[in-house]
C-alpha cells in the first residue's frame, strides 16, 4: 500500500451546528460520529442470552424502545443458511426505521452465513462478489476511509457488530467497558507488531506511515516481536499470528481495540487458531477476524492507521472499525459499537465561555463563527490552532446572534 494512504487521511471535515450565542449557552458541538437514537438493537428471541444482552445494551446505552428489534433465529448455531439469512434480513429491512444507521447484533452465534461474516451480510445483505475465489480479493464495501457520518444515506448500509461474548457476564463487562471509554482521551499506548510470521505479518508494511501520521497524537510502539508482556497501557494492539501469547499479563484501556490477522479469527467458537473473542476476553472493546480463509489480503484487513485516525477524530469504535477495512466481506466485526473515547466536549462552562477538549489526530485550525441570522451568511470572530493530541481550549462565546463551530 503507498505511503500516500494515510497522507489522503489528512483532511479537515467541516461538519458545523449553531445556536443562539448568549451568555448562558455554548454553540453545539459538530457532529463526529452516530449516537444512540441512529444504532439499532438486533435480539434474537430464540435465545435467553441474546434477550438479556439488548435488554442490557438498551438501558446502558440510552437506546429508545422502538430501535429494539426482535427475530428469531435458531440458537447455537455458528453459521446461517442463505435461506434463513434471507428471512432475516427480509425482516430486518421491514423492522428498521428508516434513520438508523447501524446494527448492534445482540449475540455471539451465528457470526457466519456461508462465506461472509454475519455483521458483513446484515450491513451489505449476501453477495458472492463479498467472498474469495481461488484465494483473491473481494468486492469493496466503497465506505473504506469514508468521512460520511451518515452510511444510511451515503453508502446505502448499515454497518453491523456484535455483542460477542462467552456468556453474558462476559458481555455486560465488554458493554460496561464502551460506556465507560467515553470522553476518556485515554493516554494508552498502540503497539503494532512485526511478528517471525511473516505471511501473517504483512500489515507491518504500514507500519512507518502509520507512525508518521499519528505519532504526534498517539504514543506508538512499532516492534519486531510475537507479543508484548506485562503493558498495562494497551490501547491499539496489531499483530499476526495465529495464537497471540501473553493476553492474561495485559491492561487494556477502555475503548482500546486489537486484532490479529490470521485465516479463521472471526470463527468466535474455533480451537484451531485463536479465536477474536479472545481480544475482548483480555479487556479490549473491540476486535475484528475471519470468519472464512481470506488468504493474506491487506484489504480484507484493519488499516491501523485508518482506524486510529477515524477514532481519533471522534468517531464510535463501529464506524472507525468498518472504516479500516476495504474488503469486509469475511470478517467479523465484534465490540461495543458506540464506544467514543475520543469526541470532543464542552468542559468548564462559566459565563460567555467554556473549555472544549478536542482530541486531533493531525495539525489543523478550528473556527468560531457568527451570524445574526440562524441561516447565515456566518462570519469567522476566532480561529483556534489545534495540535495532534488532546486539547483543551478556552472559547469566549459572542453576547448575541447566532454561532456554530467550525471542524
Amino acid at each position: 500500500m503507498k505511503a500516500n494512504r494515510l497522507t489522503a487521511l489528512v483532511v479537515i471535515f467541516i461538519f458545523a451546528c449553531a445556536c443562539v450565542c448568549t451568555a448562558e449557552y455554548l454553540p453545539e458541538l459538530p457532529r463526529t460520529g452516530i449516537d444512540a437514537r441512529e444504532l439499532a438493537v438486533v435480539v434474537n428471541t430464540q435465545d435467553a442470552i441474546s434477550v438479556r444482552i439488548g435488554e442490557y445494551y438498551r438501558q446502558r446505552r440510552g437506546i429508545p424502545d422502538e430501535n429494539v428489534i426482535r427475530v428469531q433465529i435458531q440458537a447455537g448455531q455458528s453459521n446461517l443458511s442463505r435461506e434463513l439469512f434471507k428471512k432475516l434480513k427480509a425482516d430486518l429491512d421491514t423492522l428498521t426505521p428508516s434513520h438508523i444507521q447501524a446494527y448492534a447484533l445482540a449475540w455471539t452465534q451465528p457470526y457466519r452465513v456461508d462465506c461472509m461474516s454475519i455483521t458483513s451480510a446484515v450491513a451489505l445483505d449476501f453477495d458472492m462478489s463479498y467472498c474469495s475465489k481461488n484465494c483473491g480479493e473481494t468486492k469493496p464495501s466503497g465506505y473504506f476511509n469514508s468521512s460520511s457520518l451518515s452510511p444510511t444515506t451515503d453508502h446505502k448500509f448499515r454497518p453491523a457488530m456484535l455483542l460477542a461474548g462467552k456468556n453474558f457476564e462476559e458481555v455486560k463487562e465488554l458493554i460496561d467497558r464502551g460506556v465507560a471509554s467515553d470522553f476518556s482521551y485515554p493516554t494508552g499506548t498502540g503497539y503494532l507488531l512485526n511478528t517471525s510470521d511473516k505471511n501473517r505479518s504483512v500489515r507491518s508494511i504500514l507500519f512507518t506511515e502509520t507512525l508518521k501520521a499519528l505519532g504526534e497524537a498517539f504514543r506508538l510502539e512499532s516492534l519486531d516481536a510475537d507479543s508484548i508482556k506485562d503493558k498495562k497501557d494497551v490501547l491499539f494492539y496489531f499483530t499476526g499470528l495465529t495464537k497471540v501469547a501473553d493476553l492474561s499479563t495485559l491492561v487494556f484501556l477502555p475503548g482500546a481495540a486489537a486484532d490479529h490477522l490470521t485465516s479463521s479469527g472471526g470463527v468466535l467458537n474455533g480451537i484451531s487458531q485463536m479465536s477474536s473473542l479472545r481480544w475482548l476476553e483480555a479487556g479490549a472493546t473491540g476486535s475484528y477476524g475471519a470468519v472464512v480463509e481470506p488468504c493474506n489480503h491487506l484489504t480484507k484487513f484493519p488499516h491501523p492507521g485508518v482506524l486510529m485516525w477515524r477514532y481519533a477524530e471522534g468517531a464510535t469504535l463501529i464506524e472507525a472499525y468498518w472504516k479500516s477495512v476495504a474488503c469486509p466481506g469475511e470478517g467479523v466485526f465484534i465490540g461495543e459499537p458506540l464506544a467514543k473515547p475520543f469526541a470532543p466536549l464542552w468542559v468548564n462552562v462559566a459565563k460567555g465561555s467554556g473549555t472544549l477538549k478536542l482530541f486531533s489526530p493531525g495539525w489543523k485550525t478550528i473556527r468560531l463563527q457568527t451570524s445574526a441570522s440562524a441561516i447565515g451568511p456566518y462570519h469567522t470572530v476566532s480561529f483556534y490552532p489545534v495540535r495532534p493530541g488532546l486539547n483543551e481550549l478556552k472559547i469566549r462565546i459572542p453576547q448575541s446572534g447566532y454561532c456554530r463551530m467550525v471542524f
